[in-house]
């Protein structure tokens, strides 16, 4: 399944509120997402308790350090919120697992410094280095009245690391986030300007979160068989029963069939059965039996003596 982690050293950077909003978009497109919360502050199982029931669900995950990769079943995708200050083996073991990573990163010279020690390390590793776990940068908290977005730009070129957008700094999100909402979760309308913002982020996004197939899959992607048209000479059972019934008569007595049938269950004997009155249970039948001769002491005479006394 697709692993998208939001990652950056530096505390206060918005990777909550990216990882959210990932996740609540993945939730709009009718994915099964579960956004698992790797900060200690637990901000984001924070934000999914303030999430009306009503809206697309987002199941909650608190990961610590034994269960960290276990996903609960039926999880299609998941959104990972890493906390500060991660690095070192707590870095490797999201990297291993992921297929993208994405850092946000404000403007301002701590930021940078910090997402560009975060960087060199990430590309120390294998899965980043080759690009099977790709990295992109977002800008968070951007002043439109200043080129905050074109040094974030021009910085992440300098890495060699796509620039995805700037999300500008706007009360919306606050509030948003208060009521267990996102910018998607609203009226479009109301966020006009900030869905025009999201759309390259998006973009980006969308082969990763929905490839042939993730990183993370050992196996091959079962696709579902391509549909074929029976020929009209084809028999096939109509129920499972026929089916199971019509494959055992090579090796059974057709005399055994009925009472064959008649235990699976859905048979149609067993259907026909059903429906009638139980009769009453037939009388046993008495089998006579042979009287057998007293029983003497001593020896029997044999038959032919017997004969010739007379």
């Amino acid at each position: 399944m697709p692993v998208i982690a939001v990652v950056n050293r530096k505390g206060g950077s918005g990777k909550s509120t990216l990882a959210a909003h990932i996740a609540a978009w993945c939730a709009r497109n009718g994915s099964s997402v579960m956004l698992g919360d790797v900060d200690r502050q637990q901000s984001a199982r924070a934000w999914l308790k303030r999430r009306d029931a009503s809206l697309p669900a987002i199941a909650p995950w608190a990961v610590d350090q034994k269960n960290m990769l276990r996903v609960p079943t039926g999880i299609t995708h998941v959104v990972l919120d890493t906390p500060g200050g991660m690095h070192g083996f707590e870095l490797a073991r999201v990297v291993m697992f992921a297929d993208a990573i994405v850092m946000p990163v404000c403007n301002s010279m701590f930021d940078r410094e910090s997402a560009q020690a975060c960087h060199a390390e990430l590309m120390t590793m294998p899965r980043v280095a080759s690009g099977r776990c790709r990295l992109a940068v977002v800008g968070m908290r951007i002043d439109a009245r200043t080129n905050a977005a074109q040094t974030l730009d021009q910085w992440s070129e300098s890495l060699g690391v796509p620039f995805l957008g700037a999300l500008r700094e706007t009360q919306l999100y606050v509030r948003s986030l208060e009521r267990g909402l996102t910018i998607f979760d609203l009226q479009p309308q109301q966020a006009a300007a900030d869905l025009a913002q999201w759309a390259p982020i998006l973009q980006w996004l969308k082969p990763q979160l929905y490839p042939p197939q993730a990183a993370n899959d050992g196996s091959t992607v079962l696709r579902p068989p391509a549909r074929t048209l029976a020929p009209k000479s084809a028999v096939l059972p109509k129920t499972l029963s026929e089916e199971v019934v019509s494959r055992q008569r090579g090796a059974l007595p057709n005399s055994l069939m009925p009472a064959q049938e008649s235990m699976i269950q859905g048979g149609r004997l067993s259907a026909l059965s059903a429906g009638r009155t139980a009769a009453p249970p037939a009388k046993p039948v008495v089998k006579p039996t042979l009287a057998r001769a007293p029983r003497t002491d001593g020896p029997q005479i044999p038959q032919f003596l017997k004969r010739s006394a007379n």
